[in-house]
């Protein structure tokens, strides 16, 4: 179903908050891997408010849609956006990352209501991804995986043979995603290990790609419709962002990738925040 300027309304006003739950759990738990977690904001909003069959008092609906954030280090905003949805209380997240606490910095599908899959090992997602789809398949099931993966992790060839894989099998119940914000904890991917012509490699692997502003509800959602209704191939999406999207000291800075905030840049990062948003 095509999005509605109201429904982009309300996913922006979702996102502005969580943009700055972000900034706060990040402060309570002294450090959080902030740059990929902001840069996947709309994202993992746009799946949990608009896409994803999910029951937030029933977290282990039989046919809930199941969602794969390989890029595990963001769960800082995925924690954020299962607290708003209603998995648990947002306040726990005060705890994030402390001794004993349920919520370590890679969010374990044990101990977090709503995660599906515990991750963080990079590489290892989509593999998961395609075997739960395959799965539902074997079993006639009518849900979806959605995956989320960094692109610093696709220089792990585990991808590369789930991709192989996923085209061999035609796996066309799973909606892929790339946050392509070109930064990675070493510095930028292309520095690192060039992943580009990025979209031109999956499509030797034989998915259909789509490339859009990962920023934009209006791009995310047009892609997610043309991935559910595809069933000739794996559809990958590579979503464009910005690391640190949001926080003007923090943009494209490869330094953000991980840190810790004090009061005073606490304080800042919400101003930038709200500046974006009201711009």
């Amino acid at each position: 179903m095509p999005i509605t300027d109201q429904e982009i309304k309300e996913l922006e006003e979702k996102a502005h908050q969580v943009r700055k739950d972000i900034i706060d759990i990040t402060g309570w738990a002294g450090g959080a891997h902030v740059g990929g977690a902001l840069s996947v904001v709309e994202i993992l909003v746009i799946l949990y408010f608009k896409y994803l069959n999910i029951e937030p008092n029933n977290p282990e609906l039989e046919n809930r849609d199941r969602v794969v954030l390989s890029k595990g280090h963001a769960g800082v905003c995925h924690a954020a956006i299962l607290a708003r949805k209603g998995y648990f209380d947002f306040e726990l997240l005060r705890e994030f990352n402390h001794f004993k606490s349920s919520f370590g910095m890679h969010l374990d599908s044990l101990k977090v209501k709503g995660v599906d899959v515990s991750t963080g090992s990079l590489g290892h997602g989509l593999p998961i991804s395609v075997g739960l789809a395959l799965g539902a398949r074997v079993q006639k099931k009518s849900w979806l995986t959605y995956c989320v993966l960094g692109d610093g992790e696709c220089n792990e060839g585990s991808n590369w043979e789930a991709a192989m894989s996923a085209h061999h099998f035609k796996v066309t119940n799973m909606v892929t995603f790339v946050d392509r914000n070109k930064l990675m904890i070493d510095g930028p991917t292309e520095e690192i290990m060039g992943l580009e012509p990025f979209a031109d490699k999956w499509k030797a692997f034989g998915w259909l790609v789509r490339e859009i502003n990962g920023h934009s509800f209006q791009e995310i959602a047009e892609a997610i419709e043309y991935a559910r209704s595809e069933n000739s191939a794996p559809v990958m999406i590579i979503a464009n962002t910005v690391k640190g999207k949001g926080v003007d000291f923090m943009e494209n800075e490869v330094k953000w990738h991980y840190g810790g905030l004090d009061t005073d840049l606490i304080e800042k990062a919400k101003q930038s925040i709200d500046r974006m948003y009201k711009g």
